[in-house]
């Protein structure tokens, strides 16, 4: 089963960014392989946005420090 769950219903969304080559062919390839676990025809563009919401979510150093920031110290 792949880290990132089946997504939700969703609005698409427009997401233009500049990434690596190797970046771009990894996304590919995991937009494949998704689309072949669930049986969806996802974009990568529809994969990122999930994608970095599980990133940050699972950090938590990120976590503790925003937390720290929010807190003013």
């Amino acid at each position: 089963m792949l880290k990132l769950a089946k997504l939700p219903d969703r609005t698409p969304v427009k997401l233009a960014v500049t990434i690596t080559p190797d970046l771009a062919h990894a996304l590919g390839d995991y937009a494949t392989i998704y689309n072949r676990t669930y049986g969806d025809k996802a974009e990568v563009a529809d994969l990122v946005p999930a994608m970095l919401d599980s990133f940050l979510a699972s950090d938590r150093a990120f976590a503790k420090a925003r937390r720290d920031m929010e807190a003013g110290t």
